[in-house]
């Protein structure tokens, strides 16, 4: 059966339950946050930073960013779950606190389905597989690896519920094999680790890593997505790499 993974990126919102078409129509009149569930220099952030420059312009008031890591992305959504439901607190939601965590965590504090109202699709981005220099020079060396030493390897992802995490344990299950598993806050750390060899991989939206794949800090072993990427040429696609339909995108 031929597996394969896609879920969007959306911007979400506290459901405007009272407010009025009077209200509504006057929005904005003063300065909205835009919540960032995820740490600087992730690809939620680069997304984030990105869209608020043109939303500014378009609304007329300032959109601010508040970067709020940690929970696989609960701790901000839960933060904008419980603000007041007036439109200026907004959610730049990714596929962990918008529907995958409320299958990974027992207890949340906010139900994406009922607290939030889906605003727009902002794009989608691809999960990146990439090594640690010095290590697996491609994705079918990456697993003929870990399978010849069992749990030797180690990943890093976004926290638990992301699709980095999910895409690590697809990974796991079409490559037959097993490595250890290392949770982060965001993209930064898990960079600073695979730099300085602390861990073998990591998986995770693609944006934040492909300066250091350009540099050749970083060496991109697979893109999880049906094309390549024109900026990182070289990195075959997870199906051309060994792993056929094999796809995960945020």
């Amino acid at each position: 059966m031929k597996k394969s993974m896609m879920v969007s990126l959306i911007a979400v919102a506290p459901l405007l339950c009272g407010a009025s078409q009077a209200s509504a129509q006057a929005w904005p009149t003063r300065p909205v946050t835009m919540v960032v569930p995820f740490t600087a220099g992730t690809t939620s952030d680069v997304v984030a930073r990105a869209l608020v420059d043109h939303l500014s312009k378009a609304v007329g008031k300032p959109v601010v960013i508040d970067n709020r890591g940690g929970a696989g992305g609960n701790i901000g959504a839960a933060a904008v779950a419980k603000a007041q439901p007036d439109g200026y607190t907004i959610l730049l939601a990714t596929t962990g606190p918008a529907a995958t965590n409320k299958l990974m965590y027992k207890d949340m504090s906010f139900d994406p389905q009922r607290d939030f109202a889906n605003i727009i699709l902002v794009g989608k981005a691809p999960v990146i597989i990439v090594g640690k220099q010095g290590g697996a020079s491609s994705l079918t060396e990456l697993i003929a690896s870990a399978k010849a030493n069992p749990d030797k390897l180690t990943a890093g992802f976004p926290g638990n519920g992301t699709l980095g995490h999910i895409t690590g344990k697809l990974l796991q299950e079409r490559g037959q094999i097993k490595f250890g598993e290392s949770q982060y806050r965001g993209s930064t750390a898990i960079i600073t680790d695979l730099l300085g060899g602390h861990i073998d991989l990591g998986m995770d939206s693609m944006a934040a890593y492909v300066s250091n794949v350009q540099e050749g800090k970083l060496r991109g072993l697979a893109i999880a997505s049906a094309k390549r990427f024109a900026g990182l040429p070289n990195v075959p696609t997870a199906s051309e790499a060994g792993l056929p339909g094999f796809e995960a995108s945020v």
